[in-house]
């Protein structure tokens, strides 16, 4: 017998790419009533644009508007400028000042999506948050936990960026596209609804510096020049003299400007005194880091040493650790094998097979 109860309503984040859209089809399909939003996340002029293709201009949410115009769903965009501006760009600048490579993605996910688009979508009556996110969100009996597990599409699992999900949000979120194992599959799926952004790319970079060009948004955004200051060696030796701090990251040889006998790389940054610190690539393998801000999901904060693999970027092999708490928030990981340029500022994420253990920020 048909059900004939009012449908669950779902909230369903659209971007609008080719991912978001199948999304939002597959919880039409499944009998939610679903309301798209677009996140209007800042204006071109905010961040030195007089225009350009990115995740928040017109044509994107002309396409997510159309997707959910043909799915019958109501279409709202809301204003997030604000908070966007505090917790995404505000946070990324200050990493970069204080010598850290921050990955704003995680930021906007955690504060955007998950925190502030989560309430809004509690005002609305939503007991449903829908992402396009290649992830997926099981419920372990045997735990009694919410369980955040990689995509079975493995080239583009996306769990990484999502670590910092709570029990409360993990419950009330779907990712549809989880299950699919490529990404054909998806396009396909829009292609059959006539979808007009069915063949659309992917975005790549982050949707606020469309250019690649990190230090020139934050010397537009702050205003501030970022004074030259020495390359120096190991020894203290000064090799030549860098271009702004914060045009560099550790792990880095290319385009650094030097003419040098033996390929050097960036392996510290001393802010205080404005000098970057180049050497050989064996001095950039470590075999520990810590982590701070850490969030738990597969278990509680353990109480004795734990066997996990971990990866340090996002695009990083994982690999066999040992991981222990030092307290609530507070992480040491010791790694098998030493580990190539692990960088403050970026997010350490743990796993069990394809469970997410939990993650925080490197230290």
């Amino acid at each position: 017998m048909e059900n004939i109860q009012s449908p669950k309503r779902a909230l369903i984040a659209m971007s609008g790419g080719v991912d978001s859209s199948v999304a939002a089809m597959l919880m039409c399909r499944e009998g939610y009533e679903c309301i798209g939003v677009t996140m209007k996340l800042y204006d071109n002029e905010d961040i030195g644009l007089s225009k350009g293709h990115t995740c928040c201009s017109l044509d994107d949410v002309e396409d997510a508007r159309g997707v959910a115009y043909q799915l019958g769903m109501r279409f709202y965009v809301m204003n997030f400028k604000e908070d966007f501006s505090e917790k995404v760009i505000d946070r990324f600048v200050d990493a970069y000042e204080t010598g850290r490579t921050p990955n704003p993605c995680i930021d906007c996910n955690r504060y955007m999506k998950f925190a502030k688009l989560y309430h809004r979508a509690q005002e609305v009556g939503c007991d449903t948050i829908v992402t396009g996110h290649y992830a997926r969100i099981e419920y372990d009996e045997s735990r009694g936990r919410w369980l955040l597990k990689k995509s079975r599409n493995t080239a583009k699992d996306q769990s990484y960026v999502l670590y910092f999900m709570t029990q409360e949000q993990l419950a009330h979120t779907r990712f549809p596209l989880g299950e699919f194992e490529t990404k054909e599959e998806v396009r396909s799926l829009a292609a059959e609804y006539h979808f007009t952004n069915a063949g659309k790319h992917d975005s790549q970079d982050i949707c606020f510096v469309p250019d690649g060009n990190y230090a020139g948004f934050i010397e537009r955004r702050t205003g501030k020049k970022y004074e030259n200051g020495p390359f120096v060696d190991n020894e203290g030796n000064v090799l030549g003299e860098h271009k702004g701090i914060i045009r560099y990251t550790i792990g880095q040889r290319k385009g650094l400007g030097l003419a040098l006998p033996a390929p050097l790389y960036v392996c510290r940054k001393d802010m205080k005194n404005n000098t970057v610190i180049l050497s050989p690539e064996k001095d950039l393998y470590t075999k520990e880091l810590m982590a701070d801000d850490f969030n738990w999901i597969a278990l509680e904060a353990p109480k004795e040493p734990i066997r996990v693999t971990a990866k340090t970027r996002y695009h990083a092999r994982e690999a066999a650790a040992t991981a222990v708490s030092l307290d609530d928030k507070t992480v040491k990981i010791v790694f098998d094998e030493p580990q190539r340029a692990i960088t403050s500022g970026q997010a350490v994420v743990l796993y069990d097979g394809d469970v997410v253990v939990g993650g925080g920020t490197i230290l």
